[in-house]
């Protein structure tokens, strides 16, 4: 049965986000491809590790595909064949055939981005061919969706552009906060918070955890079903132990005093 909301007390998914550019693990700041933090990880070891720490899914994402740059496709390859976690892989998936290259390589899911925009046609094939394997990513700044690396802004709004796929059977929509994520003085949780309680298809939050105490925040709302991490997890704000033990706490309806 396609999971459509996370039930009171459900577990929340960390994903730990590995970015790769140039066949390193990287994160970007502002999406700044020309100056990205570099972490001195071998990003297959990494992946190892956190699938023995317990991760149920890890993120992965091309950013040289992303940036029409090469490609890190035979070191994703090797995260998928080895890790022994199921991975989540995003980067410049553009056509059915890249859909369909990926899942034929074992990927658990593939992550459509600035073509669920473009070709919205591509989601809804894409998720026919393979039931709850495909998440969209929405990227926003100041309340619409953004495409092309942040660099496009598009008329939609989150909610308006979610809702085009709300009986196609998505796995998930991947929500990146943009504002949140470079510190705008006047950032909230609202946004995510808007879209989780609007659509009925699981929430995965980006670019929203800073601490552990933002993990805690998430878990309490109903329909986030995950929160992706990169910067705070191999930047040493948290452990994936600590950031999982905090996801993974059930919040049960507190007993009324008698």
């Amino acid at each position: 049965m396609l999971q459509t909301e996370r039930a009171e007390g459900a577990e929340m998914i960390i994903y730990p986000d590995i970015e790769l550019r140039k066949g390193r693990l990287v994160n970007l700041v502002r999406n700044r491809i020309d100056s990205p933090l570099i972490y001195d990880l071998d990003p297959v070891k990494v992946a190892h590790d956190l699938a023995a720490q317990g991760a149920e899914w890890l993120h992965v994402v091309d950013l040289d595909a992303v940036f029409n740059d090469g490609d890190n496709s035979a070191l994703i390859k090797e995260i998928i064949r080895t890790s022994n976690c199921p991975v989540q892989v995003g980067g410049a998936i553009r056509s059915i055939e890249k859909v369909h290259s990926w899942m034929e390589a074992g990927a658990g899911r593939v992550v459509i981005a600035t073509a669920a925009v473009k070709y919205p046609h591509l989601v809804k094939a894409a998720a026919t061919a393979y039931p709850d394997s495909v998440v969209v990513s929405v990227d926003a700044r100041g309340g619409h969706v953004v495409i092309e690396g942040w660099t496009e802004t598009t008329t939609f709004t989150p909610i308006e552009f979610a809702r085009q796929f709300a009986n196609v059977g998505l796995a998930a929509i991947i929500y990146t906060d943009i504002d949140r994520d470079e510190d705008h003085p006047e950032s909230t949780m609202a946004h995510v918070t808007e879209l989780a309680g609007t659509v009925r298809t699981p929430i995965i939050a980006s670019g929203v955890v800073k601490t552990l105490d933002d993990i805690s925040t998430l878990s309490y709302l109903p329909n986030i079903a995950g929160v992706i991490t990169s910067r705070a997890l191999f930047g040493g704000a948290f452990t994936f132990r600590e950031a999982n033990a905090i996801a993974t706490a059930q919040h049960l309806p507190t007993a009324p005093f008698v």
